[in-house]
């Protein structure tokens, strides 16, 4: 209908303004003003654990499995390891997750993260590690997880359970794209560089044509982000230069309850603090004095703010509790604008709703410390 050609195949940088791909009838090049690049990403597989797509697998096959394994083990606590202890959990598997930083969750907010455990993992009963590595992970029936201790990488345990999901992060799918053609190189890690506007780098400059979005970007992997990039991509070329702002970008895990998150946690603030010569203040709200979440009889969450203590600038948002993922975009947007607190708190909310949970918290943040 919008007079696009979709060309099924493996696509190959091969010359400035120009595309080769690798299709079941052959090879076709393909010449184009602009070039934009939007490999996507892997899910990450550790050194010393062995897929089987079966008995031990990634996020990619973790809704695909034919039979539900009595009991599950979770390499990592972020969002996705989160996500899926949640599902296996609420279907009767028993589950124990195993990270290798010291604390869980470590991308939350540590207020964020201490009401996860207690609501997500303790009340189901699910075994938590932290500060162990999966070292050796050998599939099948059972399947065998050698812990080591992260610092003195010595085994400490041997558990034999019946599957284990991989959930340590992905890394973009940047291999044979060919990207040297055109003096390319990525980082260690293997991400596109890319300038302000997402013009890849190549040498230090910006190339005139060639653009990257999404994951392999390495700024934010989040399917909202990878459309956000395209948008501002299609505006840069079409004369009207637009710039993603990363910060005022939300992101959720969706559990039940729900989390999420928009700008700096409060450690991240802290050091931008000390940088810029500012103080950081915060306020917090519970859900369980909220009367729509009582009359939804789903009272564990919290509201947390984060904010320049001499502005009241917004500098972060971090939300646990029912509907967490639509309630954040308020504050997005209040980030987006970098409006204050003191303004945000006279802001009027419809009455009975969950978004009074970030009302309460703008005018606590406004109450004298």
């Amino acid at each position: 209908r919008l007079g696009v050609d979709i060309i099924r195949g493996w696509g190959k940088v091969a010359a400035p303004q120009k595309v080769t791909v690798e299709t079941p009838e052959g090879e076709k090049t393909i010449t184009a003003n602009h070039i934009i690049l939007a490999p996507g990403s892997i899910p990450f597989v550790p050194p010393g654990i062995e897929i089987d797509g079966k008995t031990v697998f990634t996020s990619d096959d973790a809704l695909k499995l034919e039979t539900l394994p009595p009991w599950v083990a979770i390499i990592g606590s972020g969002y996705i390891g989160l996500e899926f202890a949640d599902v296996y959990s609420a279907l009767g598997c028993e589950i124990t997750t195993i990270e290798a930083l010291d604390t869980l969750m470590p991308t939350f907010d540590p207020d964020i993260a201490k009401i996860a455990k207690r609501v997500l993992l303790d009340s189901r009963d699910i075994e938590a590690h932290a500060g162990v590595l999966a070292q050796k992970v050998t599939p099948g029936h059972p399947v065998t997880i050698e812990l080591a201790d992260m610092k003195t990488r010595e085994v400490v345990d041997v558990l034999e359970v019946d599957a284990c999901l991989v959930a340590t992060g992905r890394i973009p799918h940047t291999e044979n794209l060919n990207l040297a053609a055109v003096g390319v190189e990525t980082d260690r890690r293997g991400f596109i560089p890319v300038d302000d506007n997402l013009a890849v780098v190549a040498n230090g400059e910006p190339m005139p044509n060639l653009w990257a979005i999404g994951d392999a970007t390495g700024k934010m992997m989040l399917a909202h982000v990878a459309s956000a990039q395209g948008v501002a991509v299609v505006e840069t070329i079409c004369g009207r230069p637009r710039q993603v702002d990363y910060r005022s970008i939300p992101a959720a895990a969706f559990t039940h309850p729900e989390i999420s998150f928009v700008g700096l946690t409060e450690p991240q603030a802290k050091e931008l603090g000390e940088t810029e010569g500012f103080e950081v203040a915060t306020a917090r709200t519970y859900f369980k004095a909220n009367s729509k979440a009582l009359a939804e009889k789903e009272t564990d969450g919290l509201a947390k703010l984060v904010y320049r203590q001499d502005t009241g600038e917004l500098l972060g948002a971090h939300i646990i509790g029912i509907h967490a993922a639509d309630l954040i975009q308020e504050a997005a947007n209040a980030i987006a604008d970098r409006q204050s607190v003191n303004d945000l708190a006279f802001n009027v909310h419809t009455h009975p709703t969950l978004s009074e949970v970030l009302d309460e918290a703008y005018k606590r943040a406004l109450a004298p410390h």
